[in-house]
C-alpha cells in the first residue's frame, strides 16, 4: 500500500505529525507478547479481580439491575438469523425478525398503557432525550420542567442532546418524602412550557404521584413525559398511560438483559397514536400479502437515510434489535402472571430489607414513602467508608448518592431484586450493625 501511494515507509507517512506529539518506540511500556495459552491464563487472573454476582452479594441498582434471565433467551438470540442490531429492510426475507420487533412493540404498549411504541431505542437515556425533542416538535415550545428525581445520567444526556438548541431545562426539586414537588411544577407552568418530565420510580426509589397533574397540563397545552428506568416495576405499578402520560420512555435492561458493565441495553419509547408522525425511530407493522396471508413490514421509518430525510424525526441510525428480541423473549417466557410475580418478589424482598435496616442502630431510611425495589439508607459515617467495609466482606452495598446529590451525603441507594436471598439481606444488616 505504501508503494502504491508513493511513500517509502510509515515514518514518512506520518511526518506531518510533530515529534512532540509522537509517543516514540518505548513510551507505551508494553510488555513482550505472550503465547495464546499464557495470554488466556493472564486474562483469567484479571477476570478474578472483578466483583460479580457470582462471588459477591449485590445490592447495587441505580439504573442497572441484577435480575433472573431464562436460559431460553441466550439459546434463541444466538441463532444466526437474529445476530444483528439492525432493522431489516427486506421484509420478504425477514419475517421472523420483523414479527419479533412487532411483538416487542405490542408488549411495551401493554406495559406502558400507551397506544403505539417504536422498535426500540439505544437506551433509556437517549430515549428520554428524544422524547424531549419530540415534545418540541408537537407544540413548538422550548421550556421544560425536569424533575431532579430523574436519573442524573439521563438528565446529562438530555442536556447534551439539547445543548445546541434554545431549549431551557428547568430543574424541579423533590420534597422531604423524595417525591417531585408537584406544587413547584404547577407554580412554574407558563405558556412556553413544552413538557413536564418525571421518573417513576424515581432515582431515589420513590414511586411518584402525578395523576393530579394531567388536567392542569392539558389546559396549558403541556405534555407529560414519564421515564421508567426499572421496567420490571410496571409489573405491579399502574401503567403511566393510565395516569395521563403523553410519552413514556425507559430502559428495558431488566427485561432479560445482563448488567454487563453497562451495556448494550435497550431503550423503549411509547406514545399516543396522534403523535405517530412525530415519534423517532421506526415501527414494524402487521398487514397481509397479495395472497391474504399475514405479513410484517416496516410501517413507518422516517429517518436520515431515507427519502425526504430533511424531515427526519431523529438521527438515530439503528435500533437495538438483538436486545429488543431478548426483551420480547423474556416477556413472552414469563407471561403476564410470571412478570407480575417477579415484580411482587422485588417489592416484598425490598420491603423486608427496608424494615430490617430501619432497626439497625444509627442507620435510618431517608424517605418514608412508597418504593419498588430501591430505597435510600442514611449512614452514620461517610457512605464510601461503609461501602468499603462491606466490600471487604464480599458485599456490594449500594450506590453512593453524594456525587449527584450533595445534600444526600452519607446516603446509599440500596436495591433488592428477586435474586437476593433472605440470608444475604440478613447478612447485610449484620455487617452494617458491626460497622
Amino acid at each position: 500500500m505504501l508503494a502504491e501511494i508513493g511513500v517509502q515507509n510509515i515514518d514518512t507517512l506520518f511526518e506531518s505529525i510533530p515529534d512532540s506529539l509522537k509517543l516514540g518506540d518505548t513510551l507505551l511500556g508494553l510488555p513482550e507478547s505472550l503465547s495464546e495459552s499464557d495470554l488466556t491464563g493472564y486474562l483469567k487472573q484479571l477476570e478474578k479481580k472483578n466483583a460479580t454476582a457470582e462471588n459477591h452479594s449485590i445490592f447495587l441498582g441505580a439504573g442497572a439491575y441484577h435480575h433472573f434471565s431464562p436460559v431460553l433467551i441466550d439459546h434463541l438470540i444466538s441463532r444466526g438469523e437474529f445476530a444483528t442490531s439492525y432493522t431489516p429492510y427486506q421484509p420478504e426475507v425477514s419475517q421472523g425478525t420483523l414479527q419479533a420487533i412487532y411483538e416487542f412493540q405490542t408488549m411495551i404498549c401493554l406495559l406502558t398503557g400507551m397506544e403505539i411504541a417504536n422498535a426500540s431505542m439505544y437506551d433509556g437515556a437517549s430515549a428520554l432525550a428524544e422524547a424531549v425533542v419530540m415534545s418540541n416538535r408537537v407544540n413548538r415550545r422550548t421550556e421544560f420542567l425536569v424533575s431532579r428525581g430523574i436519573h442524573p445520567e439521563y438528565r446529562k444526556v438530555t442536556e447534551t442532546y439539547t445543548r445546541g438548541s434554545d431549549f431551557n431545562l428547568k430543574e424541579i426539586p423533590f420534597d422531604k418524602k423524595g417525591k417531585t414537588d408537584i406544587s413547584a411544577i404547577t407554580n412554574s407552568l407558563t405558556e412556553n412550557i413544552s413538557a413536564v418530565v418525571l421518573q417513576s420510580p424515581n432515582f431515589l426509589g420513590t414511586v411518584e404521584e402525578y395523576t393530579s397533574l394531567k388536567e392542569k397540563l392539558t389546559e396549558n397545552g403541556t405534555l407529560l413525559i414519564v421515564v421508567v428506568a426499572e421496567a420490571l416495576s410496571l409489573g405491579v405499578l399502574q401503567a403511566p398511560g393510565a395516569h395521563g402520560a403523553d410519552i413514556v420512555v425507559g430502559e428495558g435492561q431488566s427485561l432479560g438483559l445482563p448488567v454487563s458493565y453497562g451495556g448494550p441495553y435497550v431503550g423503549f419509547f411509547a406514545t399516543r397514536e396522534k403523535f405517530l408522525r412525530q415519534m423517532p425511530g421506526r415501527l414494524a407493522g402487521e398487514t397481509v400479502d397479495q395472497n391474504g396471508k399475514r405479513a410484517y413490514v416496516l410501517t413507518l421509518s422516517t429517518r436520515e437515510q431515507h427519502i425526504r430525510r430533511e424531515r427526519a424525526t431523529s438521527n438515530i441510525c439503528t435500533n437495538q434489535g438483538l436486545c429488543a428480541l431478548a426483551a420480547a423473549i423474556f416477556m413472552s417466557t414469563l407471561g403476564k402472571q410470571g412478570f407480575r410475580e417477579m415484580a411482587v418478589l422485588n417489592l416484598r424482598k425490598s420491603d423486608y430489607l427496608k424494615n430490617r435496616l430501619a432497626h439497625v442502630p444509627n442507620f435510618k431510611i431517608r424517605f418514608a414513602t412508597d418504593t419498588f425495589n430501591e430505597f435510600v439508607l442514611e449512614c452514620p459515617r461517610p457512605a464510601e467508608e461503609v461501602l468499603h467495609g462491606l466490600k471487604q466482606d464480599g458485599i456490594i452495598g449500594g450506590y453512593d448518592l453524594k456525587s449527584y446529590y450533595p445534600d444526600l451525603k452519607n446516603c446509599l441507594l440500596i436495591c433488592v431484586t428477586e435474586l437476593n436471598t433472605r440470608e444475604e439481606m440478613d447478612r447485610l444488616a449484620e455487617k452494617l450493625e458491626a460497622i
